[in-house]
Parts: structure tokens; C-alpha cells; sequence
């Protein structure tokens, strides 16, 4: 649902549209939620994986993790040199973003989105936020609070959410509301378990103040193995996401049929993940703690009854 995270795509220079557009959409079998599960209708999961691919892309973009070769930079119209600077590419992204709304896009996965916005009647704050969640990620690598912290998730993952009860027509003030709440937490989850690759990429979403009054250094992020401290602050932080995971789980019993179950998936997804990190005993460095499917199917049986 909220902005995922895979690795680098195995594709080369010499994409087709088709190809281009596969390398990005496979990546949704490795997300911590269901994006476009099966019982859904089929309007509703071709809208959303439209969605997703303009989220992974755009997250692909911001990371470096665009197939070489640069196909993705030449569709959009960006020379050699320029390709190496995320900041034109996410500026040459945006303005094909903004053809997406009045004119044709050059890149597949935008003219793929093309009816969905028509269809659905979106609007192009939810994917600007995105855009802008990435540059910010290219020019801010510490958040000094947890507010800030928030702040950014505001931008990286609401926007999805948010996007999600557009395409199925189910948007309110409140249901906003709690799906922000659900969103973030699932933000949140996905830098735990992501401690080590986002310092390996010179990024620390833990709040600087949260580490100060752990007595963590940046230095502790580069072991092998997560230390006592270290463990403590993660188990502080996943009690966060669990709590606004909490919060936004009224959202699932607010609607009614398929709506309803892959709601409940999103947090499902994020309370099973919480639920392996805590399993791994807050050990987050080695590699990111993932749950299994028997321990996702749980938690959404929990999540329907209400009872998380």
C-alpha cells in the first residue's frame, strides 16, 4: 500500500515499453502487502497496479535502483550525463507526470496510469508528493525528530493510501484520516527492517533525538549484529508503528466486501512484519526480518474480527 522498497531491476538497455513496464510491476510479489490481489475486480487491479507502478518508479528513481543501461532516462528524454543526477530525473519524471494530465506521456508506466487518472478522476497531488518525497530523500539524510520523521511520510507513503480510496471510490475525510495513520506506521516498519541497506545509502530514518536518548551512534548502524541499545530503540520505534497501526485500523471495518479483506492485508502486512522483528528479537541489522505467509493469514483473520 505505502511506498515499497525492492532491489535493482534485471533489465537491459535495449527494454521494449513492455519490458520496461514488467521489470517495475514484477517487483509487487516482494512487497510487504497486497497490491493488486486476485479477488479484487478487475478494473479496481489494473487501476492499482497502475498506482504501483508510478510509486516503484519513482522509488526506483530516488534510490538508483533504475535498470542500467539508462532505457528509463532516454524514454523520458534525459541525456547521458543528466541520467546520473536523480534530481533531473525526478524533474524530467515530474514533467512527464504532468502530461499524464494534459497531453501523452513518453514513459510506458505513465501512459499506463493515463486512464486510471481519467478514469478515477485523480488528482496530481498524491503522485507529486511522491516526487517530492524522493528529492527530499536526495537532499535530507537524518531526521532530527520524530515529528519530522512524520512529516516526511506525509509525502512518501500517505499519498498511496490515499490513492488506494480514490481508485475505489471510497474516499472521506475520516477514512483519510485513518489510512494516513495506517500508512505511516507501515513507513515506519519498512525503515526497521531496512536499517542496514538505508545506511548503506547513507540514510538514517531513526530519529536523532530517539538515538541520542538510546546513546546510539551512527557508527552502531555499521555492525554486523544489532546491539543491546540498538534493539531497544527499534523495539521503541516498532511500538510506535504498532500503535498507529492500531489507530488506523478502523478503516477495515469502515467498508464492506473485497474492500474490506485487502484493507485488512495492508495491515495485516504491517503487523505481521512488526510481529517478525520482534520475533528476530530486534536484530534488524544481519537483514530485514520478514514474516511468513502463515503469520501474514493470521493477522488478517485477527484484523477482520477486529480484534488487533
Amino acid at each position: 500500500m505505502c511506498r515499497p522498497r525492492p532491489g535493482q531491476r534485471a533489465v537491459t538497455g535495449t527494454d521494449t515499453a513492455p519490458e520496461l513496464e514488467r521489470a517495475t510491476l514484477d517487483k509487487a510479489a516482494s512487497e510487504n502487502f497486497p497490491v493488486a490481489p486476485f479477488f479484487l475486480p478487475r478494473a479496481w487491479r489494473a487501476d492499482l497496479m497502475a498506482v504501483y507502478g508510478f510509486a516503484r518508479l519513482v522509488d526506483d528513481i530516488g534510490d538508483g535502483d533504475l535498470a542500467p543501461g539508462g532505457a528509463d532516462a532516454r524514454v523520458l528524454g534525459v541525456t547521458a550525463a543528466e541520467a546520473e543526477d536523480r534530481l533531473a530525473l525526478l524533474d524530467a519524471f515530474e514533467a512527464d507526470l504532468r502530461r499524464v494530465f494534459d497531453g501523452t506521456p513518453r514513459h510506458p508506466l505513465l501512459r499506463r496510469l493515463q486512464p486510471t487518472v481519467r478514469r478515477r478522476a485523480l488528482t496530481p497531488e498524491p503522485f507529486l508528493g511522491l516526487i517530492a518525497a524522493n528529492r527530499q530523500d536526495q537532499l535530507v539524510a537524518r531526521y532530527e525528530t520524530y515529528d519530522d520523521l512524520l512529516a516526511y511520510c506525509e509525502l512518501s507513503a500517505n499519498p498511496v493510501g490515499r490513492l488506494v480510496l480514490a481508485v475505489t471510490g471510497t474516499s472521506t475525510p475520516e477514512r483519510i484520516r485513518l489510512s494516513d495513520s495506517i500508512c505511516t506506521a507501515l513507513q515506519i516498519v519498512e525503515h526497521l527492517q531496512d536499517v542496514a541497506e538505508d545506511f548503506g545509502r547513507d540514510r538514517i530514518y531513526l530519529p536523532a533525538e530517539d538515538m541520542k536518548r538510546f546513546h546510539i551512534h551512527e557508527t552502531d548502524l555499521a555492525t554486523k549484529t544489532t546491539g543491546a541499545s540498538l534493539r531497544a530503540l527499534v523495539a521503541y520505534e516498532a511500538q510506535r508503528a504498532r500503535d498507529l497501526l492500531n489507530e488506523g485500523a478502523p478503516l477495515v471495518g469502515s467498508v464492506h466486501g473485497r474492500l474490506k479483506l485487502l484493507l485488512a492485508g495492508f495491515v495485516a502486512g504491517g503487523r505481521a512484519a512488526i510481529r517478525a522483528i520482534a520475533a528476530a528479537e530486534y536484530d534488524v541489522l544481519p537483514g530485514p526480518p520478514r514474516p511468513g505467509k502463515v503469520q501474514l493469514l493470521r493477522e488478517v483473520g485477527v484484523t477482520l474480527r477486529g480484534e488487533g
